[in-house]
């Protein structure tokens, strides 16, 4: 399913795919989605309609086609009257067998096939590469790339962050302000709050019954424990609740260094634990960014974590470029000020804060582990979760280009050249007409190279 045949550890708990192979033993599972909902049964209709898309180049074309085909005949018409008034003798047979090669030599298939097949062949190399293209368009605009908008969190980093610092107010007990803020957070899908949930399941600390449990997009969450209101998040959360950090910037600093993410929890009157949270940064996220700068393109993150902790991942990965502390909608802002720049944007994310940015972009990259709102509004869709995708599906969205460009230059200039010939215009210098039989030999000849040539997008090495 990823383009990467390699075996994956599974424990209880985990979840399966189908279309995947058990590599031993046996195990019981559950089964959550079946026909048209299974990832497979996805992944084939994805294929199948960016397939049958048409980009606007393929569009372009079908109107020259459109076109062609009344010119052919009236080209052949007038053929077979200038040839029957003008010709030698029989004119009649003459003019019958020019006209009839000038309609058999033309060949709108070529001119036709020129872009259908070459999309065909291209969706269908990114597909075994794990890279999942929505439709023709956004194969033929990821060619024209050339900034990259990367999110942190999932994207470039593993999206499973660890644990890995407590500091709790003086007087209060750690295991209990986990505990609570564990549950608290019960009802977020963050991986931040995942993070917490997990640690305090590995201390065998029991979920409480919470209350009112309400979401900030871009800060964190409120909820209830007995009569008390909460909050759990970052720092612009405990600003706006006019909580004071005076006490916490010593510790906020030591996290900042580690490049730790912090989250605070509180209630109404002060901040009553700080949380150091670490999401690893994923192995081949290096290795791929500088790819994407070896073909030109400009490189930018974006996150809604503190610059602190950006900065630190930046540096890893090496972008020079970041936008911090942003908030779900100022993404989208940042995509719209980067393409009134004139820059061709695609913007790669995994959340659900990242749908309304990747939807806006020029191409959206949806990471395959994401949620099932950024895959709806992405163009492309990386089954792997690998950065590496996005260089490999912007290669072969080049090559396809490149490849669709050449079959309508083929298709041009064959029929340039072809109908004049068929329609006798070397007649006066070599006293020879054009076979039909060679004409129509001619045709599908040049039908089958541009099959042929679109063909080599399967041997295209990315």
């Amino acid at each position: 399913l990823t383009g990467e045949s390699v075996p994956v550890h599974k424990a209880k708990g985990d979840r399966v795919t189908g279309g995947t192979l058990n590599g031993s033993g046996s195990f019981l599972m559950q089964v959550s989605r079946i026909g048209a909902d299974t990832v497979l049964a996805q992944i084939i209709e994805r294929v199948r309609e960016a397939q049958a898309s048409k980009p606007a180049i393929a569009r372009l074309t079908d109107k020259v086609a459109s076109i062609f085909v009344p010119v052919v005949v009236g080209i052949a018409i007038l053929t077979f009257l200038i040839w029957y008034w003008v010709g030698p003798e029989p004119q009649l047979s003459y003019a019958l067998v020019t006209a009839m090669t000038v309609l058999v030599i033309a060949c709108p298939c070529a001119l036709g096939l020129a872009t259908p097949i070459s999309i065909i062949a291209g969706v269908g190399k990114a597909a075994q590469q794990g890279i999942l293209i929505r439709n023709g368009d956004a194969l033929q605009q990821a060619a024209a790339i050339d900034t990259v908008v990367l999110d942190k969190t999932g994207t470039i980093t593993a999206g499973k962050p660890v644990l890995q610092a407590i500091h709790v107010a003086d007087g209060q007990d750690e295991n209990r302000l986990l505990q609570l803020t564990a549950t608290l957070e019960k009802g977020s899908e963050h991986p931040l709050a995942q993070a917490i949930r997990t640690e305090a399941d590995k201390r065998g600390l029991k979920t409480l019954v919470v209350t009112g449990f309400h979401s900030i997009s871009g800060h964190g969450i409120r909820a209830q424990y007995e009569g008390q209101a909460y909050q759990v998040g970052n720092v612009r959360l405990m600003q706006t609740q006019g909580l004071a950090l005076d006490g916490w910037r010593d510790v906020l600093a030591q996290l900042d260094t580690a490049g730790l993410t912090p989250v605070f929890l509180a209630d109404q009157a002060q901040i009553l634990a700080l949380f150091g949270i670490a999401d690893a940064v994923k192995p081949d996220a290096a290795a791929s960014i500088a790819a994407l700068k070896a073909q030109g393109l400009d490189v930018i993150m974006l996150t809604g974590d503190r610059r602190e902790v950006a900065e630190h991942i930046a540096a890893q990965v090496g972008i020079g470029t970041l936008h911090a502390e942003v908030l779900p909608e100022q993404k989208l802002a940042v995509i719209e000020t980067l393409q009134q720049q004139g820059r061709k944007v695609a913007m790669v994310g995994d959340g659900v804060n990242d749908a309304p940015a990747l939807a806006r972009a020029d191409v959206g990259f949806a990471i395959g582990a994401g949620t099932d709102v950024a895959m709806a509004a992405a163009d492309v869709t990386l089954v792997g979760g690998s950065l590496a995708g996005i260089d490999k599906a912007i290669r072969i969205s080049r090559a396809t280009t490149r490849n669709i460009w050449q079959n309508l230059f083929g298709a041009f200039v064959y029929n340039s050249l072809g109908i004049p010939v068929a329609a006798g215009i070397l007649y006066p210098l070599t006293g020879m007409l054009l076979n039909p039989m060679i004409a129509g030999a001619a045709m599908a000849l040049s039908s089958v190279t541009v099959v042929v040539n679109a063909n080599r997008l399967g041997r295209l090495k990315v």
